[in-house]
């Protein structure tokens, strides 16, 4: 008798959180990455859909409704748009939680996965309730800002957590040296620096996510040249990272990741620059937002790359159980 494929891929997936791999740990643990790299780009789809009160409620979408119903102050499709995102937010919920069961059932369990598992469910919830004050503030831009700026925070567990998924417990061993390390954290600041700036400028410019809502009043040229001048030292300081990588002999994993960041961060600066000067078209506002992610990604894979821990511990099989001795017969 065969197997449907959809029960040994239903199999295949209960094993990876009751029965966990190293290896399927790591893979749970990439899609909360890539949960949060795509919860990221369908909240810029709200903002330059300005569908932000898409779903004027929360935690209800409309009045009593959990889901888009008619309503004659919204068009139907801000709502589907606003919506999906909650509905993204509770997927990326539920794969930090099964992260976090399957960190619990690891065999030999570690302490830090099981750390770095819950924060992202915790995070997560933050990231809901921060979303619900957008709301009943009516898009404040601050409010925006925070919410935007939480998602960068849940990748810090959501990498940390995949990267030392595929490393031992060992103490860490350095492979580079302590300017070379220092160079690294900085590089990380930067980022943090530009992506905080990038939402005052966003917070600034025209996508505000409802035609209505309040913005702050700066200057959209002032907030943007701050931006720019902040991008422009991230490259300088990934420059400098990538030369230094390959003076000092930084082992090969380490010099890919800076040709890594070096590459994302040419291309975001080059969507940026064309964005602003052709007013800020909402196709290269979301494909700007998903390079901020993915350099910040970028960064903190570079970070990590710069010392070793040693191998995976091994898999504990369970022991079988002794076969029951045989009652003898009577002849």
């Amino acid at each position: 008798m065969s197997v449907r494929p959809s029960s040994t891929l239903l199999n295949r997936a209960w094993n990876a959180v009751w029965r966990p791999t190293p290896r399927s740990l790591r893979l749970l643990a990439l899609l909360g990455v890539v949960g949060n790299v795509v919860i990221v780009v369908s909240g810029g789809a709200v903002r330059v859909t300005k569908s932000g009160l898409g779903c004027p409620d929360w935690p209800r979408c409309s009045g009593d409704s959990l889901v888009p119903t008619h309503n004659p102050e919204h068009h139907v499709l801000n709502m589907s748009i606003e919506f999906g995102n909650r509905l993204i937010t509770f997927v990326v919920l539920a794969v930090g939680a099964l992260v976090f069961v399957a960190a619990l059932r690891l065999r030999p369990r570690r302490r830090s996965l099981v750390r770095w598992a819950l924060a992202q469910p915790m995070s997560v919830v933050a990231q809901a309730v921060i979303g619900g004050i957008v709301v009943l503030t009516e898009l404040h831009p601050a409010a925006v800002s925070l919410h935007f700026l939480v998602s960068p925070a849940l990748l810090v567990f959501c990498v940390a957590l995949w990267v030392r998924a595929g490393e031992g417990d060992a103490p860490p061993r350095r492979l580079a040296g302590p300017w070379t390390r220092r160079l690294a954290a900085a590089l990380l600041v930067a980022c943090a620096a530009v992506m905080v700036a990038g939402t005052v400028v966003t917070g600034t410019g025209p996508h505000a996510g409802d035609a209505e809502s309040r913005r702050y009043g700066f200057d959209i040229t002032d907030v943007a040249r701050i931006h720019s001048l902040l991008a422009w030292a991230t490259t300088f300081l990934t420059v400098l990272a990538v030369v230094v990588l390959h003076r000092t002999g930084a082992p090969p994993a380490a010099r890919r990741r800076g040709h890594e960041l070096a590459v994302i961060i040419v291309a975001q600066g080059v969507v940026g620059y064309v964005q602003y000067f052709l007013g800020v078209p909402e196709g290269l506002v979301l494909l700007h937002m998903l390079g901020a992610v993915l350099m910040w990604l970028a960064a903190f894979r570079l970070y990590f790359a710069l010392r070793d821990r040693g191998p995976v511990p091994a898999d504990v099989k369970p022991v079988p159980a002794p076969a029951a001795a045989e009652t003898p017969q009577p002849a």
